[in-house]
């Protein structure tokens, strides 16, 4: 028995699609014919992607009427476009090239994608992506940095312990973080071309000064010149980096002053630090709308299951990469706990 069902149908009457690329964006635009219901009519011009262009763009489609652009997220290309678009009061979509899938067998030009994703799109057969707003988006820009900043302090130091092992300085072994204060002194010596374990094992501090002994013979070993100058330069780039990643929480810090009540509601949530709320408010925001539910927001942060099913069975799980919400070691154990059972059958 045929049953109505609560679909409509809705074209998006004027409607722009944008093919980007480094230095020119294909635009089709597909408006409704007048005086002829039904028919449409159809433009698809290439403009360059500078800034003048994209601004006479803007004016032209706001000329044709156009209340919707649709853009593909190709690399980091799409931002431009969007934020001028954006600023000028278009409904603009960035979609996933995944879910926009050509037809096979079809020629694939840069026109030609364009004018496939204007169709599609005034149909409402895509789907927008996640952009928060510009403040958001200005936070997210530190919060990242200072995750790549801790990236690379993490390797620094890792050089450092690997060039120790190189020289036989087995410090590493007795001392806990040689990074503190009394390793860093210790390790200044070592810079200034002191080599005898003893004096060494004195710059010692505190309950590390019970290990005097395995120090001495920590500090026994072939260190030379030319380590010297390899971790004079680590040392270097450690206390660099740990500028410029105080210079970058001093201004998140100002960022997040309007959201100080959204912080300490996240940060009474166990395992969530000051820090980590930084990262989740300049990841999704404060707009909870834009997910209809708690499990749509966990979707969207791939900690939620795919449902696959053909021919009545479930397929397996998706092997899709949770995204990285919480810095530290937290999230790398929310990953393991994600992808533990992942090459096991079914």
């Amino acid at each position: 028995m045929l049953e109505e069902t609560q679909d409509t149908e809705e074209i998006i009457e004027r409607v722009a699609a944008l093919d980007i690329g480094k230095a020119e964006v294909v635009c089709c635009t597909r408006v409704p014919r007048e005086g002829s219901p039904g028919r449409r009519m159809q433009e698809v011009v290439t403009y360059p992607t500078m800034t003048r262009s994209l601004l006479g763009m803007c004016d032209h489609l706001r000329c044709l009427g156009v209340t919707r652009v649709v853009m593909e997220a190709t690399s980091d290309y799409w931002r431009p476009a969007f934020y001028l678009l954006e600023a000028a009061g278009f409904e603009v979509w960035l979609v996933n090239a995944r879910d926009v899938k050509h037809l096979p067998g079809r020629p694939k030009t840069d026109k030609l994608d364009a004018v496939w994703l204007a169709k599609i799109a005034e149909r409402q057969m895509t789907r927008p992506s996640f952009v928060p707003p510009r403040e958001i988006r200005a936070l997210r820009d530190l919060t990242r940095y200072r995750t790549d900043l801790v990236a690379a302090r993490t390797s620094e130091k890792q050089r450092v312990e690997k060039l120790l092992e190189d020289a036989q300085i087995k410090v590493t072994a007795v001392a806990t973080d040689i990074f503190g204060p009394s390793g860093r002194d210790m390790l200044a010596a070592l810079i200034a071309g002191e080599r005898d374990p003893k004096v060494l094992a004195q710059y010692a501090r505190r309950r590390l000064r019970a290990k005097l002994a395995e120090l001495e013979e920590a500090f026994t070993g072939h260190f030379t010149g030319h380590h010297a100058l390899l971790l004079a330069r680590m040392f270097g780039r450690i206390d660099a980096i740990n500028t410029d990643i105080a210079a970058i929480d001093a201004r998140i810090g100002a960022e997040v002053a309007p959201y100080a009540e959204a912080i300490a509601r996240l940060s009474e949530i166990p395992g969530i630090s000051p820090i980590a709320a930084h990262v989740i408010i300049a990841e999704i925001g404060l707009d909870m709308t834009r997910f209809p539910t708690a499990a749509h927001l966990a979707s969207w942060a791939k900690f939620a299951p795919g449902v696959k099913e053909s021919r009545g069975e479930e397929e397996g799980p998706g092997h899709h990469r949770p995204r990285q919400l919480l810095p530290g070691p937290r999230a790398g154990q929310l990953c393991h706990r994600r992808r533990k059972d992942r090459h096991l059958p079914r």
